[in-house]
């Protein structure tokens, strides 16, 4: 699997990881993440993203606006500079905490 998930039901918050390419392909894996855990906290590690494409954006969109969360509620971490190079071109450190 590209995408999987570590779940906290402590302290509400879960962890997406992806590897590969981030785009089309994986919205139904990422989807599973997030449905019904609107009351989450978010944070989308992409390690092992080497590209990420117009797809690929509007899956973490739509995953934003799904959950309802404000602009920088949802954080991706640990970003490669290829990838870290389109999110900024793309203004998504407007509505994401790239860390």
């Amino acid at each position: 699997m590209s995408v999987r998930a570590e779940v906290n039901t402590e302290s509400k918050q879960i962890i997406i990881f992806v590897k590969g390419a981030f785009g089309f392909n994986l919205i139904h894996e990422f989807k599973r993440c997030y449905s019904d855990k609107r009351d989450y906290q978010f944070t989308i590690d992409l390690r092992k993203v080497d590209y990420i494409d117009s797809a690929g954006l509007g899956i973490l969109i739509n995953m934003q606006n799904y959950l309802e969360h404000n602009d920088g509620a949802i954080k991706l971490v640990n970003t490669l500079p290829q990838v870290r190079k389109i999110l900024a071109i793309s203004r998504f450190d407007k509505k994401f905490r790239i860390e």
